[in-house]
Order: C-alpha cells, then structure tokens, then sequence
C-alpha cells in the first residue's frame, strides 16, 4: 500500500511513518502514566491550572505530521536548517491546537532531534540503531545546535541564564549524556526486573527529577522548589522505588506536595517520552 502524503511535504516512506508514529505513541505514554507528581494525567491536571489531559491529545493530533516529516527528513540526511523549520512549523501548530499554551515544546526539540537521528541511521544500515548510538548520533549537529538563535524570554532560558545551569540544548550538543547513563538504564533495569510498563516509567521519571535540573521546577519553583522535588525523588528511590508494595501511595503523597507548591517536573517529563521512544525504536 503506498503512503498518502503529508499535508504540504513529499511523500514520507513507511520507515518514517513507523517512527513518527512511535515518537507520538511515547508522548502518549508519558501522559498516560500516573501518578505523577505535579503533572498532567488522564485524572487529574497536576500543578496545572491551563491544561488538562484533552488539550494534550489535542496537541498531540496536531503534531502526528511533524514527527512523520522529521523522520523523513533523518532519513534524507536533510541539514539542521531543515529539521529546526520544521521543529518551528510544529510549535506553531501545537499552539493552535492548544490556544497558545506550551505543552510539548520541550519534546518538539527532543524527541524531533531523537527521532530524526532514529531514522538515519536506521536507513543507514537498514536495521533498527541502538539507543544509545542514537543519542550520540545527534551530535552530528552539535555546531548548528550551539549557533542557533535561542527566545531570551521564554521560561526556559530566562531560568537557564538566571540560575546559570544547561538545558536541552547543552544535553543534546553533548549527545544526551543524562539519556544515556540515567533515563535508559533506569527504564531497562526496571523492565529487565520484572516490573510493568507503569513502574519503569515511574521510577525513571523521579530519577530523573532527582538528577536533572529541570527548568520547568526552576522557572514554578525557583531553586528551593528544585531542591524540594530531588529531595522527594531521592527519598521515593532510596526507599526502594516503584520495588516498593506502596509506591502508587508514595508517589500521590508526593504528587499532592508538588501541587501544592505549584511545582511540575516538564522537562523531567520530556526526558521520560524520550527515553520510552528510544527503548521502542530498537524494536521496530
């Protein structure tokens, strides 16, 4: 059967709708699972006050075609110049479908570079390519990455330059070192001892709370919310983690810490979609 086109770009090959398709399943995963603490779930908004769990699907629908394209583009070997206009052209859209409000402009850069990356080197070698090689692999755009312009007044980098700490755009020039040595092990020692898709996604969200420092708690909660959320992190994961008979009680406690104090890990939250797209697409 061949592929019907996107709306306004070439045809894409069916390697591409694969992970395009598989970049908006992991987004969908990571809203799925709860609890989790200040953000949000199916049943509940987290810290939210301007969105729910439908203005997420919504935005999710409206970037189908954008993860489609920039794997197509991956597959071409296309510049950065290419991949960031379309990155641009998605935020516009997720912007539409959600009357303004952010809710995946994080993983329009991740998990778009990720899944570009998937995609070549899975062309490359006509097999599926190793999630970690993928991340390193976007380094291969480490100088266009470092020289592209950045919005001076968007939270994120009004936090990055305030609190002088790197974002993803640090983590993606160095090939995703945070992916590689916590998020994956994490999600594959998780699975590997037996525990559900719900418990590997839970444990390595609060370890990476615990780990990175996230803009999203920086821009709510300033440097003692950041502190507040990896101290809770840490406290859930030297107790044992999702191995814990409690740990769906734990995590709501948690939750209920971080609503009130308006906190929510997004970045954390990006990170986690990330890394269960990396897991998936070795399997394609």
């Amino acid at each position: 059967m061949q592929c019907m086109p996107l709306l306004g770009q070439p045809s894409a090959s069916p390697l591409a709708y694969r992970l395009g398709r598989l970049a908006v399943a992991a987004l969908h995963a990571e809203l799925a699972s709860a609890p989790k603490p200040g953000l949000v779930t199916p049943f509940d908004s987290g810290s939210h006050t301007d969105m729910d769990a439908a203005m997420f699907l919504r935005s999710l629908f409206a970037l189908r075609g954008y993860f489609v394209a920039i794997a197509q583009a991956g597959i071409e070997d296309a510049p950065f110049a290419r991949l960031r206009d379309l990155g641009i052209a998605a935020e516009a859209a997720m912007q539409r479908a959600t009357g303004g409000v952010n809710t995946h402009r994080g993983a329009i850069f991740s998990l778009g570079l990720l899944t570009a990356q998937a995609a070549r080197l899975h062309a490359a070698s006509d097999r599926p390519a190793d999630a970690d090689a993928v991340c390193k692999g976007v380094q291969v755009w480490r100088q266009a990455l470092l020289a592209a312009p950045l919005d001076p007044h968007s939270n994120g980098q009004r936090m990055r330059a305030l609190h002088k700490v790197a974002g993803v755009r640090e983590q993606a020039a160095m090939g995703y070192p945070v992916l590689r040595e916590v998020a994956l092990p994490t999600l594959r020692a998780t699975l590997q001892a037996g525990g559900t898709q719900q418990a590997a996604l839970s444990q390595t969200l609060l370890q990476l709370i615990a780990c990175v420092d996230d803009l999203n708690l920086l821009h709510r909660g300033g440097a003692d919310g950041l502190a507040y959320a990896k101290a809770q992190a840490l406290r859930f994961l030297a107790d044992g983690g999702t191995a814990q008979p409690n740990w769906h009680q734990r995590l709501s406690a948690i939750g209920a810490g971080f609503v009130e104090r308006r906190l929510s890990p997004g970045g954390s939250a990006d990170l986690l979609a990330c890394a269960w797209f990396l897991h998936g697409q070795q399997r394609l």
